[in-house]
């Protein structure tokens, strides 16, 4: 039976925010398979974290009531600039509203022209190009079975 080996490539994350409703089992089962640190975390108080922000390696937009000493905090930690917003017309559940990765970001369809904006501008979703989305997307690959 083969294990795969996951690998995270140069300038991805190191480290995974999670709730604190998971066990520390779960929370070392995540640090070893991934191979990154992980925390424990809250946002504007919310300890769904997963739900209430959406993140990339270029930005990352939370729970428009996360104030700004937390924003600042958590900007310092994942070392990308974070803005508080909504989605779907003012839905403060962000991870249900929409999903990103460093090339593109796919939101419900409720999703205002001025959200659609905060989107573009935080991710910087209109600097990714061709030629560099293909070089990053081999490097995020599994690249080898053990």
């Amino acid at each position: 039976m083969a294990t795969r080996k996951f690998s995270v490539p140069h300038g991805f994350y190191s480290f995974v925010g999670i709730s604190f409703f998971l066990s520390g089992e779960t929370e070392e089962i995540i640090a070893d398979v991934l191979g990154v640190e992980v925390f424990r975390q809250t946002i504007a108080g919310n300890i769904l974290v997963g739900s209430y922000c959406a993140l990339s390696n270029r930005g990352g937009i939370v729970h428009p009531h996360t104030s700004v000493e937390d924003l600042d905090e958590l900007s310092t930690l994942l070392q990308v600039p974070l803005v508080a917003g909504t989605v779907n017309r003012g839905s403060e559940v962000i991870g249900a509203g929409m999903t990103v990765n460093d090339w593109t970001a796919l939101c419900g369809s409720d999703t205002t022209a001025t959200e659609l904006s905060v989107i573009d501008s935080i991710f910087k979703l209109r600097e990714a190009q061709p030629s560099s989305i293909v070089d990053e997307m081999r490097k995020s690959l599994i690249d080898t079975y053990v």
